[in-house]
Parts: structure tokens; sequence; C-alpha cells
């Protein structure tokens, strides 16, 4: 008889999701949502019209949210890292097709789109997925890395050498993505899978809080034991200080037992 296969046990983790109109918009565009019993977080940054980016992300948000959680649900403790990655691709194109027709069939909402940024924690392993200019990090031994690469075309710059990471940082052309959720009926998602360990520390963000704060700045923010919802609020303020110019929405997720 084949042996029993040995329940799997998800890694304990704290979440925190906190969302900042900023100083200067007058509405928010950005959208978020956890699932802490799933272990899956979403972050989009919207884009367009009158009202339109807050409707591109909220769809955004939703429809992974709904979709990516009732396959987690159905799958349960049988999932694999692998299938989580193809869930994930699957139900974000979903998202994008949804918002790409709604932007196609209402002359209110053209040419509205949205960034993405979803993390999905199963076992030890935490996927990361995202599209557009919103960012994954983690916190680790004191070093904070960058776990995604913008699709804008500054990076492209960057990664062709044609320009530095300095010269890119004060550049008039900042926000030009090169991939967006919505704007096309394809906007291929870029999936990774991270190895957790304990007192990592993981933050999603829009661009709101990056164009604010570098990453020094960042991880002195998140370094130290203070209680989630205080970093997070650090985080805001110190966004905020520096001018608030964008919608700033970020989550955090602390992996500290359970390994």
């Amino acid at each position: 008889m084949p042996k029993p296969r040995r329940p799997l046990t998800r890694p304990h983790a704290i979440w925190c999701a906190r969302t900042d109109t900023g100083y200067v918009r007058d509405n928010n565009e950005d959208a978020v949502a956890v699932n802490a019993a799933r272990g899956l977080a979403v972050l989009a940054d919207g884009m367009g019209g009158y009202n339109a980016g807050e409707i591109a992300s909220a769809m955004a948000v939703e429809r992974v949210m709904e979709l990516l959680g009732q396959w987690l649900e159905k799958v349960g403790a049988a999932a694999r890292p692998q299938a989580i990655a193809r869930a994930m691709q699957r139900c974000v194109a979903q998202a994008n097709r949804a918002i790409f027709e709604a932007a196609c069939e209402h002359a209110d909402f053209a040419g509205m789109g949205t960034t993405l940024v979803v993390a999905a924690l199963h076992e030890k392993t935490l996927l990361i997925g995202h599209i557009g200019d919103s960012r994954a990090y983690r916190l680790r031994g004191g070093v904070l890395q960058q776990l995604t690469c913008d699709h804008t075309l500054l990076q492209e710059h960057i990664d062709l050498g044609l320009m530095t990471e300095e010269e890119a940082a004060i550049s008039p052309y900042r926000g030009l993505l090169t991939r967006a959720l919505g704007v096309q009926d394809d906007a291929p998602l870029d999936v990774q899978m991270q190895t957790v360990e304990p007192g990592d520390l993981y933050l999603l963000c829009s661009d709101g809080l990056t164009d604010m704060l570098d990453a020094s700045a960042l991880a002195t923010a998140l370094t130290g034991d203070a209680p989630l919802a205080t970093q997070a609020q650090t985080l805001l303020d110190m966004a905020n200080a520096q001018g608030g110019h964008d919608n700033i929405s970020l989550i955090l997720c602390r992996v500290h037992d359970g390994l």
C-alpha cells in the first residue's frame, strides 16, 4: 500500500495592508487586498481617465483574489508551486481580459489599465507575480533586496546600459510602462518562486512609495521588530513627508515560525 501523504503545513506569517491617497491626488487609484487564511495578497496601481484607473485596479484585485482564492481553496495542501504559478497566470489573464473588454465597451474607460503585484504563500515557497512597476522586496538578515524588475522604458534602458539607475531616478519619463494589465488583450505575468525563511519580511508596494523613498529609507523603516501595522504606517508617513506626490499602497508579510 502506498504511504499516506504527510499533511503539508503553511509557514506561519502575519500580514498588513495599507493604502493612502497622498497629499497631491484627489482620489486613490490603488487597490489592495489580503486573504491571510489562504496566504494570498494582491496590490494594483491603476491608470486612465477620470475614475478609470481606480476601476481598473479594483477589477484586477477583486478578480485575482476571487479566482485564485477559489482555486487555492479547492486544491488546498495538494497544491505545488508550479501548479500555483500556472493558476496565478491564468487568473491574471482572466482579469486582464475583463479590464480590456470593459475599456473597449465603455468610452469613459478607454485606455484604462493597472499595474499588479500578487503574492501567494504556500508551504516554504512565496510565489510572486507582477506586471508594471509595482514591486516586491524582501528584507532578510537586515539586507533589503528588490525581487521584481520594473516593466518600464527606463528599466529597459538601464538593462541595455543606455542609462544609469541614478539618471533614471531623476528622469521625467519614469512612469512610462512597457507592460500593464488591461491595456492589451494579452499581458504576460512574470512569476518567481522564493524560498522563505523565518524572520523574512516581504514588501509589496506601488510606485507611490518607491518614488518617494529609496532602498535605504525602506530598509531603515522595515528593520526591527515593531508591529507590522507600525512599520506600515511609518512607511506611509515617510512617503507623505517627502511630498506624497502619488497614491501610496503597501502590503507587508512577516514569516516568523512554522517551517
